[in-house]
């Protein structure tokens, strides 16, 4: 039989031994880090990532929001415009539908292929600037910074649907502002600047790499997507001209 001292000892260790598991668990839940925590306290997020990267969660919830933006981008389109207008209502309603899921793919998809593509040549570049970042540290960091892109894609796609205009032109971007056409100044728009900016910051607190490095890498990003802007525009120009 146990005498009320053992008891009273067993009773403390077991009450000691809960507190140790949840401040164990609190400790845990401070160190992950929070997606939407990106929106205000961006710098904080990123050292957390560097120390302890999450993935699958973040990207779940970045493909869900990003979808949702792309089918209102796809349902704000004109569709007669694309296939002309004597053609019958059924096609009409054919052509919607086909753009619509051809929304949810392109929501479904292109985040996690953007955020890899990006990783990749960030690691390359990264390791030849003998950083010791992983792969998945890089992987995580780019999907946590593709919120604002799909917050981005989200508002602009809800905005278009409610008034309408050009779904190619994002009414944040300096073409939507000037009420322009040019998909230069759609290049130049205030989620994509946001998240580049986020990168320059990313790179100096999860790669380690310089701050004159970094931000040299998320220039480099911004330029090469006015030059993929502009290469896209002349090809519109030409197919105009047919």
């Amino acid at each position: 039989m146990l005498d009320s001292y053992e008891i009273r000892k067993l009773v403390n260790k077991g009450v000691f031994d809960m507190e140790e598991r949840l401040e164990n668990v609190n400790k845990g839940a401070q160190l992950k880090p929070s997606l939407f925590g990106m929106i205000g306290s961006p710098g904080e997020q990123l050292e957390k990532i560097r120390q302890h990267p999450k993935i699958w969660l973040a990207m779940l919830i970045i493909t869900t929001i990003f979808t949702v933006g792309t089918v209102l981008t796809m349902m704000a389109m004109d569709t007669a415009s694309l296939i002309g207008e004597d053609i019958p209502a059924e096609g009409q309603v054919l052509m919607e539908i086909f753009t619509i899921v051809v929304g949810v793919v392109m929501g479904l998809f292109t985040p996690i292929i953007s955020v890899l593509i990006s990783s990749v040549i960030i690691l390359i570049i990264a390791k030849i600037a003998q950083s010791d970042v992983t792969f998945k540290q890089l992987f995580s960091m780019n999907t946590y910074i593709c919120l604002i892109v799909a917050l981005g894609a989200l508002l602009n796609g809800l905005v278009r649907f409610l008034i309408g205009g050009n779904p190619e032109i994002y009414v944040t971007s300096l073409a939507g502002l000037l009420n322009s056409e040019s998909y230069v100044l759609g290049a130049i728009e205030v989620f994509t600047i946001w998240s580049l900016i986020l990168t320059g910051i990313g790179l100096n607190k999860v790669a380690r790499l310089s701050k004159g490095l970094s931000w040299t890498v998320a220039i480099v990003f911004f330029l090469f997507q006015i030059g993929m802007a502009v290469i896209s525009g002349m090809f519109a120009g030409l197919g105009g001209m047919q």
